[in-house]
C-alpha cells in the first residue's frame, strides 16, 4: 500500500503531519505563543476561579462546565459515527473506488490500495479525535468534582494556589478538547487528498493560517487580550 504513494503523494502526507505538530507546538504546548488566544485564556481562567471560590452560590460555575462536557460529548458521538462510516467505506472499497474512477475528472484515483490509504487517514484522524473528546471529557468530571470540594467562601479567603491548580485542571481538559476540534479542519485538509495532492498540500498550508489568525489577530483575540490587560 505505501509503495502506490507517489512522490508528491507522499510529500503530501509528510507536509501534512509536520505542519500539524507544528501548529500544535506553537499553540497547545507548553511552547505556544504568549499572544495567542490559548495562551490568554489561561488568565481569563485563573481569574475565573477566584471569583468561583470567593462566592458561595456556584450554580452557575457548574452549568457552564456542564455545557462544555455537552459539547465534547456531541463531538465524541459524532465522531464515532464517522469512523464507522469510514469503516464502510473500507469495506466497500471496491464498489467506492470504482465510482471515483467514474468521476476522474474530480478526483485524482490513482490504485485502490492508495484510496483505501486515504480512507485510512481519514479514520486515523477521528480516531485521535474521538481519543481526545472522551480525555477532555474525564477531565472536565474531574474538575467538576474538584467544584464540588471546593471549601466555601465563609470558611476561609480565597486560595490563589488553589485557584491555579483548579484553572490548570480546566485549561488541560480544554486543551484536550481543542486539539479534537482541530482535528476536524485537518480532517478537511487530509479530504482533499481525494481531489488531487497539489490541492491537499494547499488545504494543509491554509488551514493552519486561518487558525492562527483567529488565534493571534482576529477580534476576539484582541477583545481577550484587552480582557487580561484589564485584570492586571
Amino acid at each position: 500500500m505505501i509503495a502506490d504513494l507517489s512522490p508528491l503523494d507522499a510529500g503530501a502526507v509528510v507536509l501534512f503531519l509536520a505542519t500539524w505538530f507544528a501548529y500544535h507546538t506553537l499553540f497547545d504546548s507548553r511552547f505556544r505563543r504568549p499572544a495567542s488566544i490559548n495562551a490568554k485564556m489561561i488568565a481569563v481562567r485563573e481569574a475565573w476561579m477566584l471569583e468561583l471560590l470567593s462566592r458561595e452560590n456556584r450554580i452557575v460555575d457548574s452549568t457552564l462546565i456542564g455545557h462544555s462536557i455537552h459539547s465534547a460529548s456531541f463531538f465524541a458521538s459524532t465522531t464515532i459515527l464517522l469512523v464507522a462510516g469510514l469503516v464502510g467505506v473500507i469495506g466497500s472499497a471496491d464498489r467506492i473506488y470504482g465510482a471515483t474512477v467514474n468521476l476522474s475528472m474530480i478526483f485524482h484515483t490513482g490504485t485502490q490500495a492508495l484510496f483505501q490509504l486515504k480512507v485510512l487517514l481519514l479514520i486515523a484522524i477521528f480516531i485521535y479525535a474521538f481519543i481526545k473528546f472522551t480525555w477532555a471529557i474525564r477531565q472536565f468530571n474531574y474538575f467538576a468534582a474538584i467544584i464540588g470540594g471546593a471549601p466555601p467562601a465563609s470558611s476561609a479567603p480565597s486560595d490563589r494556589a488553589l485557584a491555579m491548580r483548579m484553572a490548570m485542571v480546566l485549561s488541560n481538559a480544554i486543551w484536550q478538547f481543542n486539539a479534537g476540534v482541530r482535528a476536524y479542519y485537518f480532517a478537511f485538509a487530509a479530504l482533499a487528498w481525494f481531489v488531487h495532492p497539489l490541492f491537499f498540500m494547499i488545504m494543509t498550508v491554509l488551514i493552519p493560517i486561518v487558525l492562527a489568525y483567529r488565534q493571534l489577530w482576529s477580534a476576539t483575540a484582541r477583545a481577550i487580550a484587552d480582557h487580561v490587560d484589564s485584570l492586571g
